[in-house]
């Protein structure tokens, strides 16, 4: 079965090897890096038949060591038997085993029999790692390249979105910057995308990084909300606004919205009451405000006014005023059919809202795509980002966005209704939420709380996998689970849209802060020149 013309050995097989790892001896000068792909021969079972294939793996470990040069040596010593050439160095490291490729329909296969120690360890070749890493052109979408072999192009698999994907890093380390070349990926292959976006890093996705018109520009729709402190505002493309009726709010989500305490019942049934008021007809935060603000129908029963009811109306007019400050309800709803549309991204633009107005209306939006793919009025996949997932799914309590949103992660695959999570703490999202992403897209991560969580939502992430996020660099990502074929490190491609949550480039910005005050010093010392002096004797 093999083909696989035979490269250099870099070591040999030693000790005790399974069908998962193996340890390999190698020459000093010869040994391959962490995280380099190695190639193996081993005989499998292949339609019926004992054949030899290349098993590929990739370096976890390597160790150096000399008995001659142990720590209770002394110094003198020690240089006495390195000028002698007697260190007896010796280098070993350990491989993980990711499969083989099959001839007949390149799938890739875990090997049943064990490794056999003595047999040849060499660098896996370009060409066998590209195919082990490519995917059919319907089906991959090009994230980017090993990074020990920059010439190695990596694919995710669009079937793998089916399990929900995580993406998370430490801020800084550049999820939304991936995020988007996902987005790129997924317009190509005709996707229905919707993101949720509560620091409007996504709102120029419709441009080029140099800011002109991308190609797919009108693919790309900002819906955004009045409140918006985003750069949203900017020219950005298609832009429309997103607005809830306030008349179809239950007086619980009302309260809840509008930050009413659950404790304080008569405030909120004095809200109920008002609401009663304006039920025959279409009614604005601003009416409710109004039968608050004047609340003549808080009367006793001999017909008096009811002094402390129209103080708890009083006490909801200020609760109900920040509702009005939203600015996102009005007398209609945009319906959910404006947001999905085939080969289509909608950017949910939510900076500027407080979280508990965010979460109302990432609900709305979420329940109606997702009712929407199950009762069949839309027929394609929609594929859901929720960026800053922990402000919508957190542990150990309920928001209105985490009962979709675990709905969704637990459900949704059976409708066509994919999950993306994407957050800096892990270890702040709800761990059943996480759990249900089969799938993980990990960059740089620090914090021993969020590596934790990973741990635990993770099967597929190895130990050393784990201890070596902190070491990852801006654009480099671990991959596991069933977007991948096997697990990948990869350096992110370059993306053809515009970054919108970049960090600010603090040399830069000071340096054209210092510009802008030598043009004031210039300016004015040269008004001073122009203008004659006028003193009291002039």
């Amino acid at each position: 079965m093999s083909s696989t013309p035979r490269q250099k050995e870099v070591g040999l097989i030693v000790g005790e090897a399974s069908s998962n790892e193996f340890y390999f001896a190698s020459q000093n000068e010869e040994y391959p890096p962490k995280w380099e792909y190695v190639m193996v021969f081993s005989k499998e079972l292949v339609d019926g038949k004992l054949v030899e294939v290349p098993v590929v793996a990739q370096v976890e470990k390597i160790i150096s060591a000399s008995e001659a040069l142990g720590k209770g040596v002394d110094v003198d010593a020690l240089h006495k038997i390195v000028a002698a050439q007697i260190a007896d160095i010796r280098t070993w490291g350990q491989a993980r085993v990711l499969g083989y490729l099959t001839q007949s329909d390149g799938r890739i296969l875990q090997p049943r029999r064990a490794l056999t120690p003595g047999n040849s360890v060499f660098v896996a070749p370009d060409d066998v790692l590209s195919r082990f890493y490519s995917l059919p052109p319907e089906e991959g979408l090009l994230i980017g390249e090993l990074i020990t072999r920059s010439d190695v192009p990596v694919c995710l698999s669009l079937n793998g979105f089916r399990r929900h994907l995580a993406m998370i890093a430490q801020t800084g380390a550049g999820k939304s910057y991936v995020a988007g070349v996902l987005i790129e990926e997924l317009i190509k292959k005709g996707a229905t995308i919707i993101v949720l976006d509560p620091h409007a890093d996504y709102v120029h996705l419709s441009l080029t990084p140099d800011g002109r018109k991308h190609e797919f520009s009108e693919r790309v729709t900002v819906f955004r909300n009045p409140s918006s402190t985003s750069r949203s505002q900017k020219k950005v493309g298609n832009v429309a606004n997103y607005e809830i009726a306030f008349s179809g709010l239950s007086y619980e989500e009302v309260c809840d919205v509008a930050g009413v305490p659950d404790n304080a019942r008569n405030i909120r049934e004095a809200i109920r009451q008002a609401l009663d008021l304006l039920e025959e007809k279409m009614y604005t935060p601003e009416d409710l405000l109004e039968k608050l603000e004047n609340p003549t129908w808080a009367v006793k029963d001999d017909g008096k006014p009811d002094k402390e009811w129209q103080g708890h109306a009083h006490a909801g007019a200020k609760y109900v005023r920040s509702l009005i400050h939203l600015k996102v309800f009005g007398t209609t709803t945009t319906k959910i059919e404006s947001l999905l549309g085939p080969s289509h991204v909608s950017i949910v633009d939510l900076s500027g809202l407080e979280d508990r107005a965010m979460n109302y209306i990432a609900s709305k939006i979420l329940q109606g795509a997702y009712d929407a793919a199950e009762g069949g009025t839309y027929e394609f996949p929609i594929f859901v980002m929720v960026e800053e997932a922990h402000k919508f799914v957190p542990p150990m309590r309920t928001t209105y966005a985490s009962l979709i949103v675990n709905k969704i992660a637990a459900e949704g695959r059976k409708f066509g209704v994919f999950l993306c999570l994407i957050t800096q703490r892990p270890s702040k999202v709800d761990p059943d939420s996480l759990s249900q992403c089969n799938s993980q897209l990990i960059m740089k991560l620090t914090n021993p709380e969020d590596q934790n969580a990973v741990e635990q939502s993770s099967e597929r992430l190895s130990a050393d996998l784990l201890n070596d996020l902190p070491g990852l660099n801006p654009g480099e990502s671990v991959i596991v689970g069933e977007v991948t074929r096997a697990p990948v490190m990869v350096k992110v491609r370059a993306r053809t849209t515009m970054e919108g949550g970049a960090d600010v480039d603090v040399v830069k910005k000071l340096e054209e802060a210092r510009k802008a005050a030598r043009e004031d010093s210039d300016s004015a010392a040269s008004k001073e020149k122009r203008e004659p002096f006028r003193g009291e004797f002039s």
